[in-house]
């Protein structure tokens, strides 16, 4: 019995010397955030009230579990498992229980595609998509001269405010500039919903079909305050862009205390990425057209160049998130889009475990109504398709000589995401042989 109150005793005395010095390390904290914080906005004011807890915390779990005979062994904790604990505690308690995923791709991955899964989860999430379409479009000069350099840390402090709900930086690079901030000028507003939903739609235009008895009502010029306000009431954001090429850039966006990012990279098979660009982007690809025609491709060409240049890229940023360094550890997560669009329902079911985000019935509903349909052909940009059989069409439009170019510049890409070479143009159009490899990525 003596051992016993001895024990509770000295529990006691630990709760009274963890209290004393979580006291003290909250106030060191606060003054260095004080210094090193940069301008905060004032939506998302900083709460930095757990960073500090670590230690004590550790203390804690160990007395408790020697006190109680609880399973587990907390006096052994590694560093990676002790991170990992503190993940699940949610670490970031300054953005509130609020995620923040951030969907790169590059185009014609399926990333529009991708990006309605959360889109279409409706009312608890804020969706844009593209935004830094503006950026690149104002600085594109800069970003040929530098290869892309140049805006790295644009696109990051832009991507911040809008995760922040504040659209300020994105003001900078709309044209015409928004006045009073209001602009009718924002890329693809209709593809977020969160957009064209009251009260940030006001209506501007209705169009009355008598054949077809439907109304059109079409949103007037975005208010950027209404925007902002809206962004600010929903639980989650998400943004999906093509436009980032390194993600090492993202480091200090996602170390922001404020914020709570999860990254989903989408990679899919290049050889179909180019397949696919053949036909959406017509004029910018007329050289590699011609190559088809005539069957040589000369390999010093710098549309070759830069095709290396685009597997390099994604593979190298596909490295960084597959090691888990310490600033992304458990923020990471890769898909290729073959996988998606062969399970649809378990990989979006992934993907909202991943963010640990409840996957809502708005967008159960959506994927499925949405996979097993054939869309229109000049429908290039449509979401809706029959996934799977999407996924293989690009096996019958592209000639070999092409595809051994691709195989040639981007094997080292090709056997990371485990995409097969294909040896002849029957191996290519054969269906019955798979080009994916299983893979698992962690």
């Amino acid at each position: 019995m003596k051992t016993k109150y001895a024990i509770v005793f000295i529990c006691i005395v630990a709760l009274v010397i963890i209290e004393k010095e979580s006291n003290i390390l909250s106030r060191v904290s606060d003054k260095l955030i004080q210094r090193q914080t940069p301008q905060l906005t004032p939506h998302s004011p900083l709460d930095n009230s757990n960073t500090t807890q670590n230690g004590p915390l550790s203390m804690l779990k160990m007395l408790l579990s020697k006190l109680t005979g609880a399973k587990g062994n907390y006096t052994n904790f590694s560093d990676e498992q002790e991170d990992d604990e503190l993940e699940d505690l949610g670490t970031n308690s300054s953005s509130n229980g609020r995620k923040h995923i951030l969907l790169l791709a590059t185009t014609r991955t399926g990333s529009s595609f991708v990006g309605e899964f959360f889109n279409q989860h409706r009312e608890n999430m804020f969706y844009l998509f593209e935004p830094l379409w503006h950026v690149e479009r104002m600085l594109s000069l800069a970003a040929e001269a530098n290869n892309g350099t140049a805006l790295t840390g644009i696109y990051r402090d832009v991507l911040q405010g809008l995760f922040l709900c504040d659209f300020s930086p994105l003001e900078k690079f709309i044209s015409p500039p928004p006045e009073d901030h209001v602009t009718a000028a924002l890329f693809r507003r209709e593809s977020s919903l969160s957009l064209c939903e009251k009260p940030v739609c006001t209506p501007f235009i209705k169009e009355v079909f008598e054949r077809f008895h439907c109304k059109i009502h079409r949103c007037g010029p975005l208010n950027l305050t209404l925007a902002s306000e809206s962004c600010l009431s929903k639980q989650h954001h998400a943004i999906k862009t093509v436009r980032v090429r390194q993600l090492e850039s993202l480091q200090p966006l996602v170390e922001d205390p404020r914020l709570d990012v999860r990254v989903i990279q989408l990679v899919r098979d290049p050889r179909a990425i180019l397949a696919s660009r053949m036909v959406a982007f017509s004029s910018k690809y007329q050289t590699w057209k011609s190559w088809a025609q005539d069957g040589q491709v000369p390999e010093d060409d710098e549309e070759v160049k830069r095709l290396k240049g685009n597997c390099d890229q994604i593979r190298m940023s596909a490295e960084v998130g597959l090691s888990q360094p310490r600033w992304l550890r458990n923020r990471y997560m890769l898909v290729r889009y073959e996988d998606i669009a062969q399970y649809p329902m378990q990989k979006a079911e992934d993907m909202y475990r991943f963010t640990r985000i409840p996957f809502s019935p708005q967008a159960r509903k959506w994927i499925l109504r949405n996979t097993q349909t054939t869309p229109r052909a000049s429908d290039i940009y449509s979401t809706q398709k029959n996934s799977s059989e999407q996924a293989e069409k690009w096996r019958f439009s592209i000639p070999f000589t092409l595809v051994q170019v691709v195989q040639r510049v981007c094997e080292p890409t090709m056997k990371m995401f485990g995409y097969r070479i294909v040896d002849d143009e029957k191996m290519l159009i054969n269906k019955s042989i798979s080009l994916l490899e299983e893979r698992m990525f962690h």
